[in-house]
C-alpha cells in the first residue's frame, strides 16, 4: 500500500474510529488473491468489546462505500483489536500494559523480560521476576534505552489479589 492511500485512509477513518472512543492503531492493506483485505486495528485505555467492534465496523464500511479510498474492485474489510502478543510503540501501549509481563529488546543489547508497573513521561519502571526461587528485582527503563517491547502471553500468571487475602 502507498503511503499516500495509507495516510489517505487514515485521514478518512481515524475521526470515526475516534468518535466511538476508539483510537485507530493499525491500517493494513493486503492482496489476496483478485480480493483485497483492508485490516483496521482499534483499541482504547479499557479494550473494546464485541458491539464497540460491530459500531466502528458498520461506520467505516459505510464511510468507505460512499468514498473511492479503496479504489474500485472488491475488498473485505475486517476491523479488530491488537492481538495477545502486541508490539509496544506508542506510550499509550505501554500505559495499557501496566502489570503485563514484555519482552524488551534494549539498545544496549540482550534482552529482557520484566513486568511493567509505572509508566510516565520517560519511561517505565518494571519488576523483574526472580530466577530459582529468588525474589524480584526492580528496574527502570528509560524509553531511549528500549529499542523493542512486545507483550507476553502469560498461561500460569498466579493472581496477586488472591494471594493477598489468602
Amino acid at each position: 500500500m502507498s503511503t499516500t492511500q495509507s495516510e489517505r485512509l487514515r485521514e478518512l477513518l481515524e475521526p470515526l474510529v475516534s468518535s466511538q472512543g476508539l483510537d485507530l492503531e493499525e491500517i493494513e492493506v493486503d492482496s489476496v488473491g483478485r480480493k483485497r483485505v483492508l485490516r483496521v486495528v482499534v483499541d482504547s485505555d479499557t479494550g473494546a468489546d464485541l458491539d464497540q467492534i460491530a459500531d466502528v465496523s458498520r461506520a467505516l464500511s459505510a464511510k468507505l462505500d460512499e468514498t473511492d479510498a479503496m479504489g474500485e474492485g472488491e475488498y473485505t474489510l475486517e476491523v479488530g483489536t491488537p492481538g495477545a502478543e502486541r508490539l509496544l510503540t506508542e506510550h499509550r501501549h505501554y500505559v495499557r500494559a501496566t502489570d503485563r509481563l514484555v519482552k524488551f529488546q534494549l539498545a544496549e543489547g540482550g534482552e529482557l523480560v520484566a513486568r511493567i508497573l509505572k509508566v510516565d513521561d520517560e519511561g517505565v519502571d518494571t519488576e523483574v521476576p526472580g530466577v530459582k526461587g529468588r525474589k524480584a528485582t526492580a528496574r527502570r527503563l528509560a524509553f531511549d534505552d528500549i529499542v523493542r517491547a512486545r507483550v507476553q502471553v502469560e498461561f500460569s500468571r498466579k493472581d496477586n489479589k488472591k494471594e493477598e487475602e489468602a
